[in-house]
């Protein structure tokens, strides 16, 4: 039978052992075309230069000279990664520590493979964009994400993991309407405050520990940091900019977006958290609530947004498990959901191109008119499930292992692969096999062969299962196809299919808005704003009320000052008159009448302000009745503004 060999140093092959930290000189294993004087020359250069430096020579290019610089670039990257080899490089001191922008182990350098890789695909994927705004910010989004992969610190760290965020919302703005504007201002809000409580955690743990070494976090500092990676992991309920944001994007953008941004979250959580059990249940939890969520939903780039974190809940399951089992299937399930994750949203944008529709209650009938595209879809679809043969059995097979351990979690990570046969078999059935009349045609050869070659790859992972084995990070010995393994995965995905088959009128999509999180979100961001507006606009109304009774009164005196002061005195006589003598030439009903005439002013002046304060509030009154989407917006702002002078304050506390 297919497995995975390699030095795993426990008998059962389970992989128990827990892991603390994935940096140790050990696990520092290359390829052997890496070697030579050539390969240290080539292997100095930091891979994110080439992009960068291919993203600032971009402009220079027009037309087919430039899309055969841009896939060259793109090229040059993936070739160059079997150079690079293990080493800490690019080292400045600054501020009295070191910046390592270049630390390659295997860790890194894995994950680096994958994005060069995956970069190069879907820079030819969408080599058909005339705009350079796209290009380059692709490269330097793609740089960054390398950036990300292999700093060395937690100060480098934070610097391309900011830039990461403000180049992934220049990407969702170049679609250039009201939707991805609004999306795209909430998404870099989203991570600004992400990355403040990030580097919140990292001032209190150089603080603490004088090191800005990546690693080693305890405390406050361990949990704001886990909270600042937590956000771009699409940690429940810090999730809900994912599937806000990628259906909005070009369908270039969101097959981009699909890959790095939660990947590298995914690296840092192995590089900082294995073996964190609150983790692991995070992941279940985020496998669930995906499945749930994509079941539900019409339009189909957001079904596959759910569908990301979903599956990126497996790969967090399994770096929070902690065993060299738990993090090599995490980690493999990386490289495999990349796989088919991006080959879903790369057929999705081919069914846009030709059709410009992605919602699932227009579509069908796509399997005769784009039968490339349909294959390639039923392929990504049978990876993702787990079906044998294909890629994602392997790496879910790994995780299910390393969590026999974990009773809860394991059922809760088997519930979430039927949930995920069952919203495959929506997308597919609906979007491309159902029969019903459109008008589409293949997608052209530039977006049919990277399809194909992922295709190609996600077969060629579950045939091969042992393919990964020598650049895990940990060569974890497991085997795959064994009876008992393909019996239970046959029999949940048959159970899956015939829950399907048999009700899957059930499972018609409807044109609905499906509220998530981001609804509370938006509640609690127009109760923020009123509060912040409300004590102005209460006190405003006070001093109206005020100064129009001062006003009032002040006027009338004005007006008749003789009579004013004879009817205060009048008034005076009038009460000891009535108390001490009296008489009737100071009557009562005189005083009375001067008092009625003055209160009667100021009753008018109040009644005017009154009348502008109950205008307000019934305008306010108005405006609580709609969720206004500007309300979340400026409420972020604020939050971000704030957290952005508290990091002020703490940066020259610190510094100086």
């Amino acid at each position: 039978c297919a497995s995975i060999n390699a030095g795993a140093n426990d008998d059962t092959g389970s992989g128990v052992h827990s892991v603390r930290h994935i940096h140790q000189p050990e696990l520092l294993r290359h390829n052997s075309c890496s070697q030579g004087i050539a390969g240290a020359v080539m292997g100095a250069i930091h891979p994110a230069v080439i992009f960068f430096v291919g993203a600032a020579l971009i402009p220079f290019f027009k037309g087919k000279p430039q899309r055969i610089f841009v896939v060259g670039v793109a090229l040059a990257a993936f070739v160059y990664m079997p150079f690079v080899e293990p080493q800490t490089g690019w080292v400045f001191s600054f501020l009295g520590f070191n910046v390592v922008l270049l630390n390659a182990d295997g860790l890194s350098l894995f994950a680096g493979y994958i994005f060069a890789l995956i970069g190069l695909l879907i820079i030819l994927y969408s080599i058909h964009v005339k705009e350079n705004e796209h290009h380059i910010f692709s490269f330097l989004y793609i740089g960054c994400s390398l950036g990300v992969v292999f700093a060395g610190d937690f100060f480098t760290f934070f610097i391309f993991w900011e830039m990461m965020a403000v180049t992934a919302t220049v990407l969702i703005w170049l679609k250039r309407d009201e939707r991805s504007l609004g999306a795209g201002f909430r998404y870099l809000m989203m991570h600004l405050i992400g990355g403040g409580i990030l580097l919140i955690g990292i001032l209190l743990h150089f603080s603490a520990t004088g090191s800005m070494e990546i690693g080693g976090l305890a405390g406050l500092p361990f949990a704001l940091i886990l909270i600042g990676i937590g956000l771009n992991a699409a940690f429940i309920p810090l999730h809900t900019w994912l599937p806000d944001a990628y259906p909005k994007a070009s369908f270039a953008v969101s097959v981009l977006l699909c890959v790095f941004t939660t990947k590298a979250a995914v690296y840092a959580l192995a590089r900082s958290f294995p073996g964190i059990e609150i983790v692991a249940y995070m992941g279940g939890v985020m496998a669930l609530y995906g499945v749930t969520f994509a079941l539900l939903q019409s339009n189909a780039r957001k079904l596959l947004s759910y569908s990301i974190i979903s599956q990126v809940g497996y790969m967090v399951a399994g770096v929070g498990m902690g065993t060299a089992m738990g993090v090599d299937g995490g980690l493999s399930h990386l490289w495999n959901n990349v796989l088919y994750k991006t080959l879903l949203f790369m057929c999705i944008g081919a069914v846009i191109y030709r059709t410009g529709k992605d919602d699932l209650t227009e579509l069908g009938g796509l399997a005769r008119k784009m039968p490339i595209t349909t294959i390639a879809c039923i392929i990504a679809a049978l990876s993702i499930a787990g079906v044998p043969l294909f890629n994602g059995f392997v790496s879910k097979a790994m995780i299910y292992k390393a969590a026999d351990y974990h009773d809860v979690l394991y059922w809760m990570l088997k519930l979430a692969s039927v949930g995920t046969f069952l919203y495959l078999c929506k997308f597919t059935y609906f979007g491309f096999l159902r029969r019903k009349e459109i008008k589409a045609r293949e997608a052209p050869l530039t977006m049919t062969i990277p399809m194909i070659i992922v295709a190609f790859l996600c077969v060629l992972g579950g045939v091969y299962p042992n393919l990964l084995g020598n650049i895990l990070p940990y060569q974890s010995e497991f085997h795959v196809y064994t009876p008992g393994k393909l019996i239970v995965t046959m029999l949940l995905l048959g159970a899956a299919g015939a829950i399907f088959f048999f009700g899957r009128k059930l499972f018609i999509p409807h044109r609905r808005e499906i509220l998530d999180f981001d609804y509370i979100y938006m509640r609690a961001a127009s109760s923020f704003m009123r509060f912040c507006r409300n004590p102005a606009s209460v006190f405003a109304g006070w001093i109206d009320l005020t100064f129009a009774r001062l006003a009032g009164g002040f006027l009338w005196f004005c007006r008749n000052p003789v009579s004013s002061l004879a009817a205060g005195v009048d008034s005076m006589f009038a009460l000891v008159a009535r108390i001490f003598v009296g008489t009737a030439r100071y009557s009562p009903l005189t005083v009375l009448d001067s008092v009625a005439r003055w209160m009667d002013r100021l009753s008018l002046a109040a009644e005017e302000a009154s009348s502008r304060r109950a205008q307000r509030e019934k305008m306010a009154a108005l405006a609580q009745g709609k969720v206004d989407i500007r309300g979340i917006d400026s409420a972020l702002f604020l939050v971000a503004l704030m957290l952005a002078l508290f990091l002020l304050y703490l940066a020259l506390k610190h510094l100086l």
